[in-house]
Parts: structure tokens; sequence; C-alpha cells
């Protein structure tokens, strides 16, 4: 597995992107949007108990008010990241997040992409340009193909900081 990583500068532009991205066969379930939430979705707190009544709600008005093609991805929640403030994200990297944002030596969005695959270096560098407005859009793709189409599409939408990167693979104990 290979995910696609890049930047955008503009929801609108993210939103092409993702459409264009849709338009050539990768999945919702593949595709991945993180962005700053400046629309005031901010009802996730931090609490011992199950918040998961409250995220699904959360999920959803999320979805209705980002609208378009990133609307329609999967699993669209707000995000308290610990000093860098509420996020929007959608698709597999709402679960990496989620775990990544409660601790661990390198937490928040740098664990997160770091857990995706993302050398250090560069996800700390994703991470500055995020608090610095910036959409991040991620592909996930089963080969080099889908990748190096994945790449294509990004660069033709005006992406930057394109970065391709094997993903970590789970194991398991048979």
């Amino acid at each position: 597995m290979q995910a696609v990583v890049c930047l955008v500068k503009t929801f609108s532009q993210a939103d092409s992107l993702v459409g264009h991205l849709k338009n050539e066969g990768f999945s919702n379930s593949d595709i991945s949007v993180l962005m700053p939430d400046e629309s005031g979705i901010r009802d996730m707190g931090y609490e011992k108990h199950s918040k998961a009544p409250e995220g699904a709600t959360t999920g959803l008005a999320s979805g209705a008010i980002i609208g378009g093609a990133v609307g329609a991805l999967a699993g669209i929640g707000a995000l308290a990241i610990p000093g860098l403030g509420a996020f929007i994200a959608a698709g597999p990297i709402m679960a990496g997040l989620s775990g990544a944002a409660v601790g661990g030596t390198v937490g928040g969005i740098t664990g997160g992409l770091i857990g995706l695959g993302v050398p250090e270096y560069e996800a700390k560098q994703y991470e500055g340009k995020l608090r610095e407005g910036n959409l991040l859009v991620s592909v996930h793709t089963e080969n080099a193909e889908l990748a190096r189409c994945a790449t294509q599409i990004c660069q033709e939408n005006g992406a930057h900081d394109i970065s391709c990167v094997n993903e970590e693979k789970v194991h398991t104990n048979p």
C-alpha cells in the first residue's frame, strides 16, 4: 500500500482535487482531507466516557456544512488536537489522528502522518503548513501505478508538497 499526500491552499481546490480523484476511480474510503476548522464546529471535548453519539452528530453537521466532493467522504468529524486547535478530518486519516491526538512522544498531526508512513521531518513540515491554513489531502492506493495516477491528479489540480509514501503495515499475531 502507498499513500499520496499533498497540500492545497483552499477548500475549493481540495474539493476539486477530491472530485477528480473520485472520477478516476478512487473510492471515498481511500481519500482523506484534513483542514483547520474555521466554521465554528467545536462540539468535541475531552471526557473519559464514550463520545460516540456526539461524534456522530458532529460528523453529520460537518458533512452538511462542508458539502461537495469532500462532504461525501467517509468519517467526517471534528478533532481538537492539543497545541494546534480544531480541525475537520474526513476519510481514513480521521482514525489515525484520533489515536495520535491522545498521546505518545510525537502526537497530533505529526504522529498521525508518521503512522501513515510519512517520514518525521516531512510530517512536521506538513503540520507547520496546516497551521498556516493549508489543507492536507491524501489518497491510499494499492500499488505504484495508482500512486503515480494520484500524484498526476494532484499536480494537475495545483497541489504542492506532494509526497508518495509506503504505508506502514499492521502486523498481527496468528
